[in-house]
């Protein structure tokens, strides 16, 4: 029997590479985009590739698609939240509606998608939740705290979950954490730095300067969302899934330091669950 993944965020980049890789392999894939015919139309002709359209900052969508896939394979296999806003501003400079859109797609976005999936996950009687998160959860960056503290909100979320999910639903959770990805998302980014005023002549710009400078010299050849994908289906596939799973070896050693006692988390989750669950 083939295995069924939802992906939120699968227009571009990382969701759509992994769209079309679990497609490739068999799965039914239903890809959540806000372009449906568009995409209904590129991707047409690949097999196992359903598009839905999905906005993960409006409830009602995501539950017609959890809705659909239920009637219509009657379980859920994989749940993949990767639909993701990235900002570059400083907390002085953000717009408060700025924040709160950040706010909405990183992490009330997601909580929006696990509430609504996990009637079906529990019906399935197991599955698995993975989250795209950014060495950006781990470690906070200059000019990029409002970016990092969804990314820590999510971590802590998904963290906070493996601790009872899997003794008590049979659902595993895991948070997959790149590094910098050779897609639309940085360049989204930096779309919306420019389409909100560009870069700003005030106390800050030495900062972003230096920032944007060390950036490009570290990243020369960026993970592509190719390879992410590759990350994601190795992750599916292992027989015990890891809390915690970084892309590539750029982004392992830029959290090295934070990691280095518990790399995969299943430690901290385990010692967590003994604790305060007794299990």
């Amino acid at each position: 029997m083939g295995k069924i993944i939802c992906i939120t965020g699968a227009s571009s980049g990382i969701g759509l590479s992994s769209a079309l890789k679990f497609a490739k392999e068999g799965w039914t894939v239903y890809a959540g985009t806000r372009n449906l015919e568009r995409d209904q139309e590129r991707y047409s002709e690949v097999p196992h590739l359903k598009f839905v359209e999905l906005e993960v900052t409006e409830p009602n969508s995501i539950q017609r698609v959890i809705d659909q896939i239920e009637q219509e394979q009657g379980r859920l296999d994989v749940l993949f939240c990767n639909a993701g806003f990235g900002y570059l501003r400083a907390l002085g400079q953000a717009p408060i509606e700025d924040i709160h859109r950040v706010f909405d797609t990183n992490v009330y976005g997601v909580m929006h998608t696990i509430r609504a999936a996990l009637p079906l996950l529990r019906k399935t009687g197991y599955g698995h939740i993975v989250a795209t998160s950014s060495v950006g959860g781990l470690v906070g960056q200059p000019m990029n705290e409002i970016y990092c503290a969804s990314k820590f909100a999510l971590e802590g979320l998904l963290e906070s979950m493996a601790t009872y999910y899997k003794p008590q639903f049979n659902i595993d959770i895991s948070l997959l954490e790149p590094g910098a990805i050779a897609t639309e998302f940085n360049n989204t980014v930096l779309g919306h730095v420019a389409n909100t005023g560009g870069i700003l002549e005030d106390e800050y710009r030495p900062i972003l300067d230096a920032y944007r400078a060390t950036f490009l010299e570290r990243n020369t050849e960026p993970q592509t969302a190719d390879s992410v994908a590759e990350v994601m289906w190795d992750l599916v596939q292992m027989e015990t899934k890891p809390l915690r799973i970084r892309t590539s070896e750029q982004a392992e050693k830029f959290v090295s330091r934070k990691v280095s006692t518990d790399p995969t988390g299943l430690e901290g989750v385990l010692s967590t669950r003994k604790i305060q669950l007794n299990m």
